[in-house]
């Protein structure tokens, strides 16, 4: 039976579903792993979003909490709001209380993948913040470490992304995610599914 890792996220103007892609190809690339994409709920009214200009969603289908149970991984993305995740986001989480009483997600691997609107915008924050709900689900967090090699020392380009995870800069959102940050976010698919798979394999 094939490893499922959901890569479940919110993106408002597109960054954030571009990782997102490049990771379910990362985790894809996995033999015997079968990734998808998500988009979680907007909250926001169309008025308000045409006012924000945002461009309108995708065709990613909408997930329900209750769909998270399926998956043996998932990977959550977001924009970051003030250094923490956006309200849509945290909104879906919000809706999860069934899950968090039962415990149905604990034990699950999970990774985070962001986007920040300047470099001292949250690249780290947005993480760490976003670590309390995997905690309460019980969940094991997996960061990327270091191990995307000499791609987490860049210094002469601007790079989005951290230790916690796969990440880009939006400025004043005509920046679009970098080579170098969606190989990262490849990088970051490829190596949850491979832990992912190795758990299922290992369980009891």
């Amino acid at each position: 039976m094939a490893t499922k890792v959901y890569i479940v996220y919110y993106s408002m103007y597109g960054h954030v579903e571009k990782l997102a892609e490049e990771i379910r190809k990362g985790a894809a690339s996995v033999e015997g792993v079968e990734a998808k994409l998500w988009q979680v709920p907007e909250t926001l009214p169309e008025e308000v979003l045409g006012k924000m200009s945002a461009p309108p969603k995708s065709d990613v289908p909408i997930i329900t909490p209750d769909q998270l149970t399926d998956a043996d991984g998932l990977v959550f993305g977001f924009p970051t709001r003030y250094g923490m995740m956006a309200a849509q986001f945290k909104a879906f989480l919000d809706a999860t209380g069934g899950l968090w009483r039962s415990q149905q997600l604990a034990g699950k691997p999970a990774g985070l993948f962001f986007s920040t609107g300047s470099q001292g915008g949250g690249q780290e924050t947005t993480a760490l913040t976003a670590i309390t709900q995997l905690v309460h689900h019980g969940m094991i967090f997996v960061p990327i470490g270091y191990t995307f090699g000499a791609g987490m020392f860049e210094m002469e380009k601007v790079k989005g992304g951290s230790p916690y995870g796969a990440g880009t800069f939006a400025g004043d959102g005509s920046r679009q995610p970098t080579e170098l940050e969606l190989e990262q976010a490849f990088h970051q698919g490829k190596y949850i599914a491979a832990i992912t798979k190795k758990l299922k394999g290992g369980a009891a």
